[in-house]
Order: structure tokens, then sequence, then C-alpha cells
């Protein structure tokens, strides 16, 4: 199967206000995908549609080759969902939550699940309700390992989580999904820990997808480019460009141009810039706010 998840034309209201529209996408098999985006783009309505929580205004979305909403139950067992507040049987112990969910799933790795429960130095005994919010992210975590899905859906899986347990989460999802070659699809406000995770983004926009691409080939790409211009001038959109962000009399504005066709159209506009700079955005964050816009 060349692709995991299927969407296309997917439209969705939250009474009269759209949330997208005609949004279509794919997560190939064995890839991490980040849906990165800011609040109220969607993000969380698309994991719901993802695991048929949420039937949409129009469209269709279709994993493992089936529609979400008629999916086999032996098929929605291969997916491992961790939605935020993580897990929910509190008053159970390590052990107990463990041997719950093990009947539930035919290929249960159980030693997956204790090797990082080692790691947070818990004990069997102990119960969840008594974690902190870190740890029992992790419980959640292993509970999804040990299911052994061949799909991940997490929503801001790092919510709440010092800088430690984020980066233990990110190592230990990064070595099953590339090990067992699985498939992820993820969002988190945290983008620094996608940026060390995922292998594909998808950048939204308000009511659109602005970006969809590897990380590795939107880094190499995308550019700043940096400029003065007169006070008062009104600056107006550029084709080929992202939005501007303007501070006083500076611009910045991004591009996945090429760098020469990209000073061609800044020329073209007949924008009347000087002292022109022109950078690449160092890590993952800060191409993602020259994309969508500092506010």
């Amino acid at each position: 199967m060349e692709h995991i998840i299927e969407c296309r034309h997917l439209t969705h209201y939250y009474g009269k206000r759209l949330i997208y529209k005609d949004l279509s996408f794919d997560v190939p098999q064995g890839r991490i995908l980040g849906l990165l985006g800011k609040n109220g783009t969607g993000k969380t309505t698309t994991i719901n549609i993802l695991n048929g929580y949420l039937k949409p205004y129009k469209g269709e979305c279709r994993i493992f080759g089936e529609a979400i909403q008629k999916i086999a139950p032996e098929k929605r067992r291969d997916i491992g969902l961790l939605l935020e507040g993580h897990v929910q049987y509190t008053f159970m112990t390590i052990a107990q939550i463990e041997k719950f969910y093990s009947a539930f799933y035919p290929r249960w790795r159980k030693e997956a699940y204790y090797e990082l429960m080692s790691l947070l130095k818990v004990a069997p005994g102990q119960h969840i309700a008594r974690m902190s919010c870190g740890q029992r992210s992790q419980v959640a975590l292993g509970l999804i390992l040990a299911q052994d899905p061949e799909l991940l859906i997490l929503d801001d899986f790092s919510l709440g989580l010092d800088p430690g347990y984020r980066r233990l989460f990110v190592e230990y999802l990064k070595e099953y999904a590339v090990t067992g070659k699985k498939s992820v699809f993820l969002t988190s406000h945290i983008i620094q820990d996608m940026e060390r995770l995922i292998d594909d983004c998808i950048i939204m926009d308000y009511g659109r997808i602005a970006v969809q691409m590897p990380v590795k080939q939107l880094m190499c790409k995308i550019h700043a480019f940096c400029y003065n211009i007169p006070e008062g001038y009104h600056h107006a959109a550029i084709d080929g460009f992202f939005p501007p962000s303007r501070i006083h009399n500076s611009i910045e504005i991004y591009s996945l141009l090429p760098i020469e066709e990209a000073r061609r159209r800044l020329t073209d506009a007949a924008i009347p810039f000087t002292n022109l700079r022109i950078t690449q955005p160092d890590n993952l964050e800060d191409a993602f706010i020259g994309i969508t816009g500092k506010y």
C-alpha cells in the first residue's frame, strides 16, 4: 500500500464558520508526517475526522484503503491513538492498565511497555493518579507501542511535558517508527520536537494548506527576504511570497522560489526597497512563522 492515509477534498464548518475547504493530503507508508498550524486552523478537527469521530461536511478520508466511517474493527486495531489528556483510567496501577489493554490487541508486546516504564523508574504497583503529567503521557506511549499498530495518530503529543520527557518521547517514537517501518500522523505546538521527529510536514493556514513537502526539502528551498521600505508605503502581496511581516519600515517576507526568480518578482513589483538581505531560517519554527506570520 503506497499511502496509509488518503484524504480528499475535506471541507468542514462549525456552524457557519468555515474551518477549511477542499483539503487533500496523503500519508505515505513508513513516513512520519507532522501537521503544523496556529490555533484554530483545524488540526484537532482533522485528527477527529481521521478517527471517524467527526464526519466532514464534504470529502472523504480513507485509512488502509477503507473509508474511515466504515473501517472494520480488526483494521481499527492497527491504529494507535493518543489524544490530549493521555491515560483515561487513572485509578489503575501500571500493571493493571497493561493487563487491561492487552486483552484487546492480538499482537500485544508487553516487553515494549515495561521497558519504557523501567526508564521512568516507576513500580508496577504505582497508581497512575499519583504520577506527573509527563509520566502519564509516557504510560500512554508505552501502551501504544505495546499495541504494535501500523499507524499512530497523535494529537498535541508533547502537551504538558518538561524538556526531558519530551526528548524521551521523541526518541522513543522515532526509533519505533523507523525500526518497525510504521506510519505516524501527529500534531504539536512545540515545533522543535517536530523537527527532530518528522519526515514530512503540512503547514496549515486558515482554511487551506500553505505548504506540504518533506522537511529537508522545505528547509533547503525557503528563504527570507528582509529589506527596508519608506515610511507610509503600503506593501501589497506579491505572487510567490508568503504574507509579509512588518515592523515600522522593515519587511521580512518568505518564499520557496529560487533566489533569482524571487529577486525578479520583487523588482517587477516595483517596491522601493533598500538594504536587501537574503537568509535561510535556522530551524523549522522560524520557517513556520515565516510562512504563517507572527500574528
